[in-house]
């Protein structure tokens, strides 16, 4: 064996035993916090108010649409309050980040830089219309403590460690990952030396801490009749089972809210986050409502979607948690930093031709031939591992809910379709692909963003930043720029994504629209009136209507500097089959895949036809009125270079890492967006 070969396995099998020795002596050096079995008996005296005595009312909105217009926004940022945020350096306020949304620049400062250091600036050009700063409700408290200078956390070795003053013999880039794994090592339990022998010194931190971003999240509402920008006050509920994300965003309609946010270390299922929510803020004020997102389902080992009817309940409690889900979650993050879980191609329980497109911003490489799960969930999926299952994405999921209904009468997986970023640097909608400067502090540097795949000691994750991308947007069609407009529409899923361009798709679908409304002047007006929007059923046939009905689906290019032409519109149908299979089709059904545009590899210049406005109506040609089925639209642009492409371009050709040469890594890629599904019932 050759000598630098045989110096390189010693060395990695040395650093592991360093790593795991160090992690075991962590774990049993720090005692844990004893979890009581009834431990969510002690949350339902969470007071639920306005945190302010004389809090602000919201004006009349002066600008109203009744045909609804499509208002941008990003509904899952994270700010130094985050422990996996300041584990990386991260200094972003939540101040800061809704600024950011708001157009001023930031500056991606982190901790450790040197006082002339000059960081990079963060523009996000066209300010957004909403937003809410969604920090981990996990470790809140112990993060604060961790770097409160003056309290007895401060000098404990696990604070040390997380806040790098303790350094482990690992590389440089390897230091940020360690001090994540310092707090991770606890699972769903908390260290008594930082929080107390019964954990209340970090739930009563993390209750400051909410208390903060709730002064911040109604400070930059505007409440003026202007209604220029909404807030919501929000958190991210963040369970992993099994190294298999289950995390969701819990979004509140008003500034009347629990004064406590309930985390997994608390509720470690999200039936219980769900119940909690219904009973504490539904149920328990009638001035509080809540709705949950979930995201990452492409990590989710299949668990994030697992059918009801395939978990061993009696069928009551199956039908009760899917009530209870199809209330609380109406919408899913169909993408994000981390990945996209629209769909996978290669899953052998999905029928269907292959989609090429369902190779978009993959972690696992689309040439991975991975086993099918079937009926089963896997673990392991925060590591890249394990069995794939179609109930980690959204297309399958919503295909399941139709069965699911058939035998509960209630449809849990009846969710709408949003985008979000996923920001660990407080930059919400800081989507442009050249300039991406990271979303996790320690992706700032443009080599440490090329790098290939790195893993996160303690199975918390594993990954490839060079895999990560710079996030999606969400969009909200909404009468007017308000939080009773805005959370109505989510709840009506009246919502969609994109992958970062402010793309504006619409989708509608009835039996009596006019197949020519395309050439209409009055095109909405008369889509609404005949048909239903996207988030909605299609009614029952009337007398005398069309064998099956029309879809309409239209879209409208990003209007800004830099906004790329659109390529096509296709519509997307999921169905169950007799024989209780999952079925896909995609249609073409406006604008054309096969044109003269294309990407200079070179310069990233972009050139030929495309489309400025799409509109097109549509017949299924396979339709049956007698089953059930799920449609949604998918927009697609020209290509267009990819972030990392570009970050290859602005290197010296001997500078460039092996992934700027790497045939599985695309260099270009189609940006998109994704309508929320109209559902047909027979």
């Amino acid at each position: 064996m050759n000598k630098a070969i045989q110096y390189a396995i010693t060395t990695t099998l040395i650093l592991a035993l360093l790593i795991g020795a160090s992690l075991l002596w962590l774990r049993f050096e720090f005692e844990r916090v004893q979890q009581d079995s009834d431990t969510l008996s002690t949350w339902d005296q969470v007071s639920v108010q306005t945190l302010d005595d004389d809090p602000q009312i919201q004006q009349p909105c002066l600008h109203y649409y009744p045909e609804k217009r499509a208002f941008f926004g990003d509904l899952h940022v994270h700010t130094a309050a985050s422990y996996d945020s300041t584990s990386f350096g991260v200094t972003t306020t939540v101040d800061e980040a809704y600024s950011f949304a708001r157009g001023t620049p930031l500056p991606l400062r982190l901790l450790g830089d040197p006082p002339d250091y000059q960081p990079p600036m963060l523009d996000i050009g066209t300010p957004l219309d909403f937003t809410a700063v969604t920090d981990h409700a996990e470790a809140l408290g112990e993060t604060r403590l961790c770097y409160t200078t003056d309290h007895s956390a401060y000098g404990s070795l696990v604070c040390r460690l997380y806040r790098g003053d303790v350094r482990l013999p690992v590389e440089e880039k390897m230091q940020s990952l360690m001090r994540l794994a310092s707090f991770a090592i606890f699972g769903q339990d908390r260290s008594t030396r930082v929080c107390g022998e019964d954990g209340s010194l970090c739930r009563d931190t993390a209750v400051e801490v909410w208390r903060e971003n709730q002064r911040s999240t109604e400070a930059w509402h505007d409440h003026s009749e202007e209604c220029e920008f909404t807030t919501f006050h929000a958190y991210e509920y963040t369970l992993a089972d099994q190294a298999s994300n289950l995390h969701r965003n819990v979004i509140f309609k008003s500034s009347t809210v629990p004064q406590a946010p309930l985390s997994a270390k608390d509720a470690p299922t999200p039936e219980q986050l769900w119940g909690w929510l219904d009973e504490t803020c539904i149920e328990g004020n009638g001035s509080c409502d809540v709705l949950a997102i979930p995201h990452n389902s492409n990590w989710s080992s299949g668990r994030m979607w697992f059918p009801y009817t395939n978990q061993d309940l009696s069928l009551q409690e199956q039908q009760r948690l899917a009530a209870l889900r199809a209330r609380l979650e109406p919408l899913a993050e169909m993408m994000q930093v981390k990945g996209d879980s629209e769909c996978r191609n290669g899953i052998a329980s999905v029928i269907g031709a292959a989609d090429e497109l369902c190779d978009f911003e993959k972690l696992r490489p689309p040439s991975e031939v991975i086993p099918d799960c079937g009926e089963k969930f896997s673990s392991g999926g925060m590591m890249l591992k394990g069995c794939v299952s179609r109930y980690s994405f959204v297309r399958y999921a919503l295909t399941a809910g139709l069965s699911e209904e058939q035998a509960l009468g209630v449809n849990p997986f009846k969710f709408g379709i949003i985008a979000a970023t996923d920001t660990h640097i407080g930059a919400p909608a800081g989507v442009k692909e050249n300039g991406y400067q990271g979303s996790h502090g320690n992706d700032r540097g443009i080599q440490n963003r090329l790098l290939g795949q790195v893993n996160v000691p303690g199975d918390i994750a594993k990954g490839s930043p060079v895999r990560y991308n710079p996030g999606g947007i969400a969009g909200i069609y909404a009468v007017e720029n308000s939080r009773d407009a805005l959370f109505a529409a989510m709840q009506r899923k009246e919502t969609f994504g994109t992958s970062g361009p402010r793309i504006t798709p619409r989708f509608f679908a009835g039996w009596n629209i006019d197949a020519g409304l395309c050439q209409s002047d009055n095109y909405l007006a008369e889509a609404y009136r005949e048909g239903v929007p996207m988030g909605a059923d299609i009614p029952p046939a009337p007398s005398g209507a069309k064998s099956s009905p029309v879809f309409i689906a239209s879209a409208n290019r990003d209007p800004r500097d830099g906004g790329n032409l659109l390529q096509r519109i296709q519509i997307i149908k999921g169905w169950i089959d007799d024989q209780g299979r999952t079925q896909q089709a995609v249609y073409d059904v406006a604008g054309a895949k096969d044109t003269d545009a294309s990407v200079d590899p070179q310069t990233c210049a972009v050139s030929g036809r495309g489309f400025s406005q799409l509109c097109a109506s549509w017949q299924d040609p396979n339709f049956d009125p007698q089953v059930a089925a799920v449609y949604y639209a998918r927009v697609l642009e020209n290509p267009s270079c990819r972030w990392s492409h570009y970050d290859c371009l602005s290197l010296a050709p001997e500078q460039r890492p092996p992934s700027c040469s790497d045939p599985e890594l695309p260099w270009q890629i189609q940006e998109r967006a994704w309508t929320s599904p109209i559902w047909y019932r027979p």
